[in-house]
């Protein structure tokens, strides 16, 4: 769902390893050791789409991944929380009208998407429903 592509490169002069994001042109990490670039690069993109929410910017579609790129997987809530944001833009749904579609309150509307906050998957499950989007899950062996 939100795959995003990165580009990797060790700089010797700092003895780091600089990640940048294609679908976010100014979002850039670093780790320090080979084995913490993909969780480097999933704490940047999940920051970053948390910034996003709050500042009720619709979260880019990834792009397809070009070669000597790698891809990281957004946790499974982050990417619900980041299709409830965007599906709520899309439709024009402030945060009151699903609370009240979801018979909550608005603080708990700010936790559903709070990337931060471990949210229930049921309950964004039914908050797309309400606003006509469906979830699927699909689970697949990698190599």
């Amino acid at each position: 769902m939100f795959r995003y592509s990165a580009s990797v490169s060790f700089d010797n002069d700092a003895g780091q390893y600089e990640i940048s994001f294609r679908d976010f042109e100014n979002l850039h990490s670093v780790a320090f050791n080979e084995d913490d670039i993909e969780l480097e690069a999933r704490d940047a993109l999940t920051a970053m789409v948390g910034e996003l929410i709050d500042s009720r910017i619709p979260i880019p579609e990834p792009t397809t991944a070009q070669e000597g790129e790698i891809v990281i997987h957004l946790p499974v809530l982050t990417c619900l929380k980041a299709a409830l944001h965007n599906a709520m833009i899309s439709t024009g749904t402030r945060k009151a009208d699903l609370a009240r579609k979801l018979n909550q309150k608005g603080p708990q509307i700010d936790r559903l998407l709070d990337v931060s906050h471990a949210s229930k998957v049921e309950t964004l499950e039914q908050a797309l429903y309400l606003l006509g989007y469906e979830v699927s899950v699909s689970v697949v062996r990698v190599n």
